[in-house]
């Protein structure tokens, strides 16, 4: 392979396969956001005991105290009391004095101290023999004295100078609680208790903390106490001295919370729902990610979301390309004074990729380092996926250098995406050398790297390296897959050779891969393509067979296979199914059959079918309405194509450049230069893209109208523009200097043509055979349909009838006769044109030639009958005129051509016909049928990226 080599060595420890750049980024960023290190059991060195025993490091692996009760030896009345339970002054904010030194130690009492202080612990003693029930009056004992110790911690609790207020209003502030009380003494704090479900409405209650000495803190305590039940802003408020009960629930709560119960983490109510609510969130998560509506309300009932939910959900929202509701979510979080992380960041980034909108993301990119958070090789690789996705290689570029710069070692996640981002721009040699520099960096490359290298082959149609990656792929030692063999259909299809697609399709089967949506919907388009309706439908039915449900990809592909047929009611009925199937239509759903009913000229039906669009809940687009502009233009409607486009703009839209063109190319059809050149200026003003469909469109018109100078300066502005001639561009200035005789300058054209590269087709034969026989050079014409036969390019039925005129223009309709026979016999079915321009040549020279012309216009006469071809009203005229000179009172002529005559010939005479259309045949051989071929070829850039937009993930990428 020319410079390509895609080397696996180490598969498949190495190989992510199927991974696309969104999973990447989830994947690679995977880590706990639970910031509690490791546990490691307690050493011998020191450690402060008391700050040991509250944290909650260690407070898992607590066990409680035996339950069994340690005795205690009876207090005299000089000793203080000593609490039940010591942790409670441990952990309690409040002060606690220092027990004296005559009281007895913890180390007796409380597990956890003997385990942090020093020297270790001594081994455990021997089991103690089994108790018996105490006796009652110990017991009395015991719970007086617990007790009496319960009293003792509610008085040390007590704070002198603090007052509980109740009844608050929920509105209310600090300063106005503050501004209130002050009348009764300094105020040292106002403390007001948040609600756990509105944290910025308080819960009607708080404390007052008055300020200076202990004896005035007091004092102006017992005056506010004094104006118990007083009103205050339409609230009778409580005001009594605190009791010191909600420090002694939150100290109890903290003694519990580090003692725990048999080694089982301590948790209060609150904190086990709000657990329960976290796991179930993430359950659903992971289980049903395709519910957004169960997602998010198992999120919603987190009564207090931490940075690991907040950045799921972020996460969520990315996967989903729903960067509004991750953009909410981010800010949310950073409401409730919750940092956000590298890992967050890169989620809200991925969101803004997935959605295209790189804006944003750099944005938050430049949040990022102004908050002097690092990017990580994760964040490099989602930005370079981002570009890549809206088709900036350049951008994509930029950052990948700078991930290099910034990171020592780079992994094949980041290389697949800068890959991807010249693949999609057909820069397949920087590709290649991409890959070159990944293997040589010792990154092993990944199974879907290979697809994405078919996938930029299979974009610029080389078929020779696309085969090439997929031999490298299964030496490698990868199994080819869905994604493998649909790559090579993709492949097929473009180009045009749909029967290799299929063959790829039977070899794929039998090694046991079945096909999926994908590959079928390649196939049903390469024969839309192809206008083989009836394989589209095979294709369908071995959907159905297979048990896959259609989806709207599908759906559309058949609607316009029946589009194509003419069939328009089976496709009406085709989208009632589609919405019965609970799948909603788009409005490249509706734009076929709008186009269908436009082309046929029922513009009534197409506008029906526009406001069932708008009913179906289809916002209009400008690919809308040029289906509409289409179809009138080729009804040469153009006053009501016009129309339209002033809708459009009333509607908003704004024409693009196909939709000028088509415009161009319907005057143009009709000869109207000046209204081309018009519309041409109107889309140059606009700022619109100017490219060779446009300027097919200009040149048609000065073609047509015989203004070939003006197309010659049209030709060296489009040399200006840097802009290429094509093929149609060569047929059209052919086709110009044809129709006036000009066999010169439509010779030099050929040469110039075939100088340029470009290889002639049937309709430059056809149009250089037109100036041939024009000019009454026969034998060049003759030596050109020999030249290419040679060529491979075989006549058709309008090369003939060209040939046929030529040959009764020259005089000589015994050569139009044996030119007519030829057609025949290579397989072509004579249409109604060619019987007008031979009858019409016999006709012509059938009074002064030989038998043999009198016996064919028998001949001609009698396979029209048989096809059932009936004249227009002026050919019949015509002939009758020509018959007279023949058979002035009738004959077996008359009598055979009559019955080709229209049915009201008879009631009607020549006298009422104007003769003067006798004069000319040209519109049977001239363009005027073919005129929409360029067009239409015009049309079909536009339609192909209306066509990529809606099979977008038939690209193989997209599938991993």
């Amino acid at each position: 392979m020319d410079g390509l080599s895609l080397s696996t060595p180490n598969f498949p420890a190495t190989i992510l396969a199927g991974k696309h750049h969104q999973s990447n980024a989830a994947t690679a960023t995977s880590f706990s956001f639970s910031l509690k290190p490791a546990f490691r059991q307690p050493t011998n060195s020191s450690r402060d005991p008391v700050s040991s025993s509250s944290s909650s490091h260690f407070s898992s692996q607590l066990r409680r105290p035996c339950e069994t009760p340690t005795p205690t030896k009876p207090s005299s009345s000089n000793a203080p009391k000593i609490p039940s339970n010591p942790l409670k002054n441990l952990v309690s904010s409040t002060r606690v004095s220092n027990p004296p030194a005559s009281s007895p130690s913890l180390t007796n009492k409380l597990r956890l101290t003997s385990k942090l202080s020093l020297p270790p612990p001594a081994p455990p003693p021997p089991p103690s023999p089994p108790t018996t029930p105490r006796p009652i009056e110990t017991e009395n004992e015991a719970n007086k004295v617990e007790s009496e110790n319960s009293d003792s911690v509610e008085i040390e609790l007590r704070e002198d100078g603090k007052i509980f207020v109740g009844n608050l209003p929920h509105w209310i502030k600090k300063n106005e609680v503050a501004e209130f009380f002050r009348q009764f003494g300094p105020i040292k704090n106002v403390i007001l208790i948040k609600g756990h479900g509105e944290t910025e409405r308080n819960a009607g209650f708080g404390f007052v903390l008055y300020g200076g000495s202990d004896a005035m803190a007091a004092e102006s305590a017992m005056k506010a106490v004094e104006f118990d039940g007083v009103e205050f802003h339409g609230r009778v408020l409580t005001v009594k001295l605190d009791d010191g009960r909600r420090l002694k629930e939150r100290s109890e709560a903290r003694a519990r919370y580090v003692r725990g119960y048999e080694g089982v983490e301590y948790r209060s109510k609150w904190h086990e729902e709000r657990e329960s609510s976290r796991r179930s969130f993430r359950m659903v998560v992971d289980t049903e990610p395709e519910n957004w509506q169960a997602v998010v309300q198992s999120f919603e009932r987190i009564k207090k979301p931490s940075r690991k939910e907040y950045g799921l959900m972020v996460t969520y929202y990315a996967r989903r390309g729903d960067m509004h509701r991750a953009r909410e979510t981010f800010e949310s979080m950073r409401a409730r004074g919750i940092e956000p992380t590298a890992h967050v960041y890169t989620s809200l980034i991925h969101a803004y990729a997935v959605g295209r909108d790189m804006e944003e993301a750099l944005s938050c990119v430049r949040k990022m380092k102004d908050e002097g958070i690092e990017m990580s090789l994760v964040t490099y690789s989602i930005i370079v996926g981002g570009f890549a996705r809206i088709g900036d290689a350049e951008a994509a570029d930029h950052w990948f250098k700078e991930a290099k710069e910034r990171h020592t070692s780079l992994n094949a996640i980041i290389y697949g995406n800068i890959i991807y981002a010249h693949c999609q721009k057909c820069n397949m040699d920087q590709a290649e050398a991409l890959v070159r520099e990944m293997e040589e960096s010792g990154i092993d490359a990944p199974i879907d790297i290979y697809h994405t290298m078919m996938d930029g082959y299979t974009m610029i149609g080389n078929e020779n390296k696309c085969l090439i990656v997929f031999t490298r792929l299964k030496e490698c030692g990868f199994t080819p897959s869905v994604i493998s063999y649909g790559c090579l259909i993709n492949l097929y299809t473009k180009i045009g050779k749909v029967s290799k697609a299929l063959e790829v399709s039977r070899v794929m089967e039998s090694n046991g891969i079945k096909h999926n949506m994908k590959t079928y919907s390649m196939l049903i388009n390469g024969f839309l393509k192809l206008k083989d309706w009836a394989n589209a439908f095979a294709i369908f039915e071995d959907v159905v067979k297979d048990g896959l449900r259609p989806d709207v990809v599908l759906y559309n592909n058949i609607i316009r296979a029946f589009c194509g047929m003419g069939n328009m009611d089976r496709a009406i009925c085709t989208v009632k199914e589609m919405q019965k199937e609970r799948h909603r239509p788009t409005t490249r759903t509706f734009m076929p059959i709008i186009h269908g009913f436009a082309r046929a000229g029922e513009i009534r039906k197409a506008l029906e079918i526009f406001d069932m669009m708008r009913r179906s809940g289809c916002i209009p687009t400008v690919h809308t309405f040029n289906a509409l502009i289409l179809g009138l233009v080729e009804k040469r409607q153009m006053e009501k194509a016009v129309e339209i486009l002033d809708e459009m703009t009333l509607a908003g839209i704004s024409p693009n450049e196909h939709t000028y063109t088509t415009i161009m190319h319907g005057y143009a059809s009709l000869g109207d230069t000046g209204k081309a050149f018009a519309y041409f200026t109107k889309l140059r003003n606009e700022g619109l893209e100017l490219d060779v469909y446009t300027y097919e469109a200009l040149l048609k018109a000065c073609c047509k109208s015989g203004r070939m100078q003006s197309a010659l300066a049209v030709t060296k502005e489009m040399s200006a523009q840097n802009i290429l001639k094509n093929t149609f561009v060569y047929n059209i200035l052919i086709d110009g200097w044809a129709r006036r005789g000009d066999v010169w300058e439509a010779a030099d054209l050929m040469q110039q043509m075939k100088r340029d590269g470009i290889q002639p087709d049937i309709h430059t034969y056809t149009s250089f055979v037109n100036a041939c026989c024009k000019a009454g050079d026969m034998l060049r014409a003759t030596r050109t349909i020999e030249e290419m036969e040679a060529l491979g390019v075989k006549p058709n039925v309008k090369t003939y009838t060209t040939l046929i005129h030529g040959w009764a223009r020259a005089s000589l309709p015994e050569k139009a006769l044996r030119c007519f026979e030829q057609m025949k016999l290579s397989g072509l079915k004579p249409d109604k044109a060619v019987y007008h321009c031979l009858m019409t040549s016999l006709l012509s020279r059938a009074a002064i030639t030989e038998s043999y012309i009198y016996s064919g216009v028998l001949t001609v006469s009698r396979e029209m009958i048989d096809s059932g071809l009936t004249v227009d009203m002026g050919t019949a005229v015509h002939w009758s005129m020509s018959l007279r000179k023949i058979e002035r009172t009738g004959g077996e002529l008359t009598e055979a051509l009559q019955k080709t005559f229209p049915p009201d010939w008879n009631s009607r005479h020549s006298s009422d016909v104007n003769s003067s259309t006798d004069t000319d045949d040209e519109h049977c051989i001239s363009g005027d049928d073919n005129d929409f071929h360029f067009a239409n070829n015009g049309d079909n850039k536009h339609d192909d990226k209306e066509d990529e937009a809606e099979n977008e993930d038939l690209n193989p990428r997209s599938w991993f």
